[in-house]
């Protein structure tokens, strides 16, 4: 069933927009969820809480790409719930990907501070924007929703160690770029031309 339609479901308050949602994308926010918490039980109440979501969201909103949405709304579930028992330190899964940036943002004392800003995230958002988009997919793909570099390598037909490379150098540019930007995160609509 179209994304129009499965909207327009939830919109009608007809149930079997939870339904065809499942059918269409479960799978898809399954995937995030398990990539990001390594456990499959916490992974089906993440999709289960995604489709509680879209339920109570729609309406009022009106999702124009509903895959990507409720990817981004399983995405924040399972990044909420893998803090919630990573305090209790029963997770890897999304602490692999995280420690691969932890080089990449400068001032660590600070660290806690500028995630907690919206200004960290617009300045990386921008410089994704100047990445070419191959380079932009595999970045968002990797840190965004936790895919394993084993993973995308398959998917590209290369090998891991020479995707790991890859990632090496973006992090790189991403770590050159914030430290040359540090301290200048309110001037982010200029980041554009760095």
């Amino acid at each position: 069933m179209d994304d129009w339609k499965i909207v327009e479901l939830f919109w009608q308050r007809d149930e079997r927009a939870v339904g065809e949602t499942s059918a269409k994308y479960g799978g898809l926010c399954l995937g995030i969820a398990t990539r990001l918490l390594a456990d499959s039980r916490d992974a089906s109440e993440c999709l289960n809480e995604t489709l509680y979501q879209a339920w109570s969201r729609i309406p009022p909103q009106r999702p124009e790409k509903l895959g990507p949405w409720l990817g981004r709304v399983t995405r924040n579930i399972s990044v909420s719930l893998w803090r919630k028992n990573h305090r209790q330190k029963r997770y890897s899964g999304l602490e692999q990907a995280l420690g691969e940036l932890e080089d990449c943002i400068p001032s660590p004392e600070n660290l806690e501070q500028k995630v907690e800003s919206a200004e960290l995230g617009e300045a990386i958002s921008w410089w994704l924007g100047g990445l070419a988009k191959e380079e932009r997919i595999l970045f968002v793909r990797r840190y965004w929703y936790g895919i394993p570099l084993r993973e995308l390598a398959e998917e590209r037909g290369i090998p891991q160690k020479q995707l790991a490379q890859k990632m090496y150098r973006l992090r790189q540019k991403l770590k050159t770029f914030l430290e040359k930007e540090d301290g200048h995160y309110e001037n982010c609509g200029q980041l554009r031309s760095v």
